[in-house]
């Protein structure tokens, strides 16, 4: 929270030292009746979720603003924060400033105080005690339109001591709203709990994931393996299992076998891995005999939840599909579009890409690109619009595209990302999920049932966002 202004110290001696980035105080001896000191600040909505963040005030009459402006309460957060906050402000780093000990406050608050306001808080030293170095200061508070909003009166114990150091500088702070998290979730709500196998859930993760997203109403879970190793798991964690099933299993492999062969009955319609490694679940899977596979080539896809979009972006083939051929890639690219599809996205765009964007004989992902943009216009895959091949940077960003003279329907706002290979998939995805802070939700496609298939390294909020995921996916599937 930047000031507008400079902060004006009045009769304080302190804006040359807050001009050369240093913090002063004024020690009881330099402090007189009648001395002032005042700073202004911007009111913005980021500065109440902030203050709401770090204090857990959730209030309607702040938090939401078509609650706030049908009520009298409309902006009390800001009151809070910007009086007493401006005021302590003033009175711990100009007068008195350093060394000050807040005795206590009394505050009136005159007028609704609401974002995009202009605030001047100002002190006025009104008595001084030199019993114990008492201070009394009148504290006023006005908009941009002059009008008071807060006044009232504090008093502190002033330094003794002079006290001249450098200002602190403070950290860039945002606040990151995860809209397409919550918008997936919300999505997911009102749906039916998808019966699931979660295979071999024997670490606290992995079972706490599923837990939570039964009790989000995600999933009913029938939970597969050894039945002592799993309620030690939930006991040392703290879990409840609750009306749970377990189906009990001797190791990891037969958690696998037994899991497929609930979905393949049609117990369960749904797969969800729990603490094995994905081999051992998708060689199951892969079987000929477990009756899972379809006509179409099973792939992987991570729905992307960034903090930048209030939609999803789908990656794939991240964690399958090691050097998908151009088949596999027709596949690949009808499945993520179907998902897409299932998430509300009614014309999927769907980016594929490469190294560059120019058709290239010696870089065969150029070729896939090209060939899967002119199946799509002949209806060989259908419900998106795919074009390729695009570099990464023209593929997000529509300035890029523009610059290097690429007319497309998808550079720039892509639903989907076809990457040219696992290796490429699978860097970018914990890219955007270690450094850019996105939810990825993980799922396997082109099964009878999806497959939910999280990381080890995935945390409880990631395997809720796969199992959001897995049910519109199975809806849309019949």
């Amino acid at each position: 929270m930047a000031p507008l202004d400079t902060v004006r110290p009045g009769a304080v001696d302190g804006c040359a030292a807050h001009a050369a980035g240093l913090i002063e105080n004024r020690t009881f001896e330099e402090i007189a009746v009648g001395d002032t000191a005042q700073i202004t600040r911007l009111v913005t909505h980021a500065d109440i979720e902030l203050f709401a963040n770090v204090s857990g005030d959730v209030n309607p009459a702040h938090m939401d603003p078509a609650y706030a402006e049908g009520t009298m309460f409309h902006g009390v957060i800001a009151h809070g924060m910007f009086g007493g906050s401006l005021f302590s402000t003033i009175l711990g780093t100009l007068l008195p400033g350093p060394g000050t000990i807040y005795l206590g406050q009394d505050l009136r608050f005159r007028k609704p105080v609401k974002p995009g306001d202009t605030l001047t808080a100002q002190v006025t030293v009104r008595e001084t005690h030199a019993d114990k170095q008492r201070v009394v200061l009148d504290c006023s508070c006005v908009n941009q339109d002059g009008r008071e909003v807060i006044s009232g009166t504090a008093e502190v114990i002033a330094p003794t001591e002079k006290v001249r150091r450098d200002r602190v500088d403070l950290p860039e702070v945002s606040v990151i709203h995860h809209v397409a998290y919550a918008n997936l979730l919300a999505r997911a709500g009102g749906l039916k709990p998808l019966p699931t196998a979660v295979v071999h859930p024997c670490d606290a993760v992995s079972l706490s994931g599923a837990l939570e997203a039964a009790a989000a109403g995600f999933i009913q879970p029938v939970l597969v393996g050894p039945e002592t190793r799993i309620r030690a798991v939930a006991a040392s964690a703290g879990l409840h299992i609750g009306d749970a099933s377990i189906v009990n299993a001797e190791h990891s492999h037969a958690s696998a076998e037994i899991a497929v062969a609930l979905a393949r009955d049609g117990v369960v319609q749904a797969l969800m891995k729990g603490s094995l490694h994905t081999d051992e679940l998708m060689h199951e899977v892969m079987r000929r005999d477990s009756r899972l596979r379809t006509e179409r080539r099973i792939s992987h896809a991570y729905v992307m939840l960034l903090t930048s979009s209030d939609r999803p972006l789908i990656l794939t083939d991240c964690a399958i599909n090691i050097a998908p051929s151009l088949e596999d890639k027709v596949d690949i690219a009808q499945n993520a579009i179907d998902l897409a599809i299932a998430l509300g996205i009614q014309k999927p765009k769907v980016a594929v890409l490469s190294a560059v964007e120019t058709v290239t004989p010696k870089i065969q992902s150029t070729l896939d690109a090209a060939a899967l943009s002119k199946m799509a216009e002949r209806g060989q895959i259908r419900g998106g619009v795919i074009d390729g091949p695009l570099a990464l940077d023209n593929a997000v960003s529509a300035d890029a595209a523009r610059k290097k003279g690429i007319v497309s329907a998808v550079a720039g706002e892509p639903d989907i990302l076809l990457v040219p290979n696992l290796e490429a998939g699978n860097i970018l995805a914990k890219e955007m999920t270690f450094t850019s802070g996105a939810d990825a939700a993980g799922i396997v496609l082109g099964a009878v049932v999806p497959i939910i298939l999280t990381s080890r390294a995935d945390s409880v909020r990631t395997r809720l966002a796969s199992c959001a995921v897995a049910a519109l996916a199975a809806r849309a599937g019949g």
